[in-house]
């Protein structure tokens, strides 16, 4: 397939970090903006809600790009099974921090490449484990005050300051963490017929 082949690619969402992690790529794209609901299901698991939030945000952006292959995903954190999403006030992000320190979480990092062409879906859930440092209530402010990350899931940006708060991190893809799984976008562009390497 020659590059003019391609069929546009389309990132639903609008973090600027899966934005800049999608360009890494080097192939053209656009970004669009997904309105959905974002609220878990009543007894829903962690690992399921950020795998159908993915789905919904790349259905949402397809049926307004038709031929298109769109790249939805969507994150969350969950300690003991407790789903940890967007803190949204300093307030609620320092609780957070303070849950978590000295403590390993997971976070799940869904994925979903829809091709709008024939309707297929591919999903992924890829999984990091990630320990935080046991610091103060002072240092966990501080950080809080610099970097404001009351829009990021467990209140902690990796791709930032937030490093600092992480003792280690375990993952088989890198980018996962940041919100943009490229070891699995890239297999999954793959399987559709999507060359990245002009191949």
């Amino acid at each position: 397939m020659s590059s003019d082949a391609r069929p546009a690619l389309i990132l639903g969402s609008s973090s600027p970090y899966r934005r800049d992690l999608l360009a890494r790529l080097r192939v053209p794209f656009e970004v669009a903006t997904p309105d959905i609901d974002e609220t878990p299901l009543p007894g829903e698991r962690p690992d399921a809600t950020a795998l159908r939030l993915s789905r919904l945000k790349a259905e949402a952006i397809a049926q307004r790009h038709p031929g298109a292959l769109v790249i939805g995903s969507d994150q969350v954190c969950t300690l003991d099974d407790l789903q940890i999403g967007k803190p949204g006030t300093h307030e609620k992000a320092l609780a957070q921090l303070q849950l978590m320190r000295g403590r390993t979480v997971t976070f799940h990092s869904a994925l979903c490449l829809l091709d709008s062409r024939n309707g297929v879906a591919q999903l992924a859930d890829v999984q990091t484990r990630v320990t935080f440092r046991n610091l103060s209530d002072a240092e966990l402010d501080a950080y809080l005050r610099i970097e404001t990350p009351y829009d990021c899931a467990g209140s902690a940006k990796a791709e930032g300051l937030g490093i600092a708060l992480l003792a280690r991190v375990e993952s088989d893809d890198p980018t996962a963490l940041i919100g943009l799984p490229l070891v699995a976008l890239t297999a999954m562009l793959r399987q559709a017929g999507y060359p990245i390497l002009g191949a």
